[in-house]
């Protein structure tokens, strides 16, 4: 019996080591191997989530724009993207009929969402299907004055909403989204880059790797938790040549190499 408990006890004790090190590695090790502010710095600590009014995490922040409010207007317009409208009576009706009739509505409002206590300063969106019930949407807000290119620095939230329905958590009417966030990201600098609108390509560290988020009205997404940053082109002015595409460390790599193994091995790719 003394036996049994001392190999128990081994058992036990290599256990605990284990426990130990995937600890040491998942909290410590390796998020130090991938996280990296090289390009923004000045947002290192900033949430990477937005709210809800109700204080509910909303949906992730995984976008970023360098420059000025007009140097946005600019860019959005010449890349397709629509600024929505206020929150109004008649922007709400015209909502509603556009969802219920499927007709179009390419400047419906967008629900609001708060960062940092502040809904968003700025919010555009993109058409898909007939009504506004399917949109390609994001909201920006504006976190520094002057970032390390010494331009304003945007944090932004990009989502597709693929249809009307009621919040998981409240039962409000509400948009649900789709859960690659990263797709509708990438499309966004990728109009921007067709349009000549962007100088430079970045990524830095924003919520981290997530397979199994919720957001605000309890929809799932994942991410590989980078936000891409385009840095614009001033006053509308077209970049005749291709943006210059900023590679990240080498460990960035290594982390969506494990990322996509593990979102193909579940199924959410």
């Amino acid at each position: 019996m003394s036996v049994l408990d001392g190999e128990t006890r081994k058992v036990l004790m290599w256990a605990l080591v284990a426990l130990v090190i995937w600890a040491a590695l998942a909290y410590v090790m390796l998020p130090r191997l991938w996280t990296h502010h090289e390009h923004q710095p000045g947002i290192k600590h900033m949430p990477m989530v937005t709210q809800t009014k109700q204080g509910i995490p909303g949906d992730p922040i995984d976008v970023g724009l360098v420059g000025t409010r007009e140097d946005i207007l600019h860019a959005m317009n010449a890349a397709g993207w629509l600024p929505a409208d206020p929150i109004t009576l008649k922007s709400s009706l015209a909502i509603v009929g556009s969802v219920l009739l499927r007709r179009p509505d390419p400047q419906a409002p967008v629900s609001p969402l708060y960062y940092d206590g502040r809904v968003e300063d700025l919010a555009f969106e993109k058409e898909v299907g007939r009504s506004a019930d399917r949109r390609d949407h994001v909201r920006f807000w504006k976190v520094l004055d002057s970032g390390k290119e010494g331009a304003p620095v945007w944090l932004g939230s990009a989502t597709y909403d693929k249809g009307v329905g009621l919040s998981h958590y409240t039962g409000a009417v509400t948009h649900h989204i789709g859960a690659n966030v990263d797709a509708v990201r990438d499309l966004l600098i990728d109009d921007l880059k067709a349009a000549g609108m962007v100088r430079t390509v970045y990524q830095v560290t924003g919520l981290g790797p997530t397979l199994f988020g919720r957001n605000g009205g309890g929809d799932r997404y994942y991410t590989d938790g980078e936000v891409t940053f385009a840095r614009l082109t001033t006053n509308g002015e077209k970049n005749p040549d291709p943006p210059t595409i900023v590679a990240s460390p080498p460990g960035v790599g290594v982390k969506n190499a494990v990322w996509s193994a593990a979102a193909s091995l579940l199924g959410v790719e």
